[in-house]
């Protein structure tokens, strides 16, 4: 199984790339960051029309998509531990998690998702967020494998 993170916006040196970069390296499945930038100066609706139009042209084809939004479900990891390893079980060949821009996810997004997920209701800045990610699809592959990485 491929994983993908299509994000928006461009990560810069410092402590969140940094988080991201850590995890990302521990985790052993493919895993490929998809940066996609709206270069056009608008705002609201529009700019969430044109980052909606970049994320969705940067999917792989037939891949499963998991949008990270507000309004998504808070798993507990043990539950998307095991929602990714029935993905990879079923023989799944792509995995992409969507990250929108600063307004947030186009409703068209949304609705090609399989899955809303939300890192609880408080919101957080959209970098921090790969790392989180990356982090709990490390905690995924540790708890499919059964390493003790994972405490509760």
């Amino acid at each position: 199984m491929r994983v993908w993170l299509i994000a928006v916006g461009r990560s810069r040196p410092g402590p969140a790339r940094d988080l991201f970069e850590e995890y990302k390296g521990r985790i052993t499945w493919p895993f490929t960051l998809r940066e996609v930038e709206c270069r056009k100066r608008v705002e609201g609706d529009e700019l969430k029309r044109l980052e909606a139009q970049l994320l969705l042209e940067a999917i792989p084809p037939g891949a499963t998509l998991v949008a990270l939004d507000e309004r998504g479900k808070a798993l507990p990891s043990e539950a998307f531990a095991r929602q990714v390893g029935t993905w990879r079980d079923g023989g799944l060949a792509d995995l992409a998690f969507i990250i929108g821009g600063a307004d947030g996810l186009a409703e068209e997004v949304r609705r090609r998702a399989s899955l809303l997920i939300a890192f609880g209701p408080m919101t957080w800045p959209h970098m921090m967020v790969r790392g989180m990610l990356a982090e709990q699809l490390y905690r995924a592959q540790q708890i499919l494998a059964g390493h003790p990485y994972h405490r509760v």
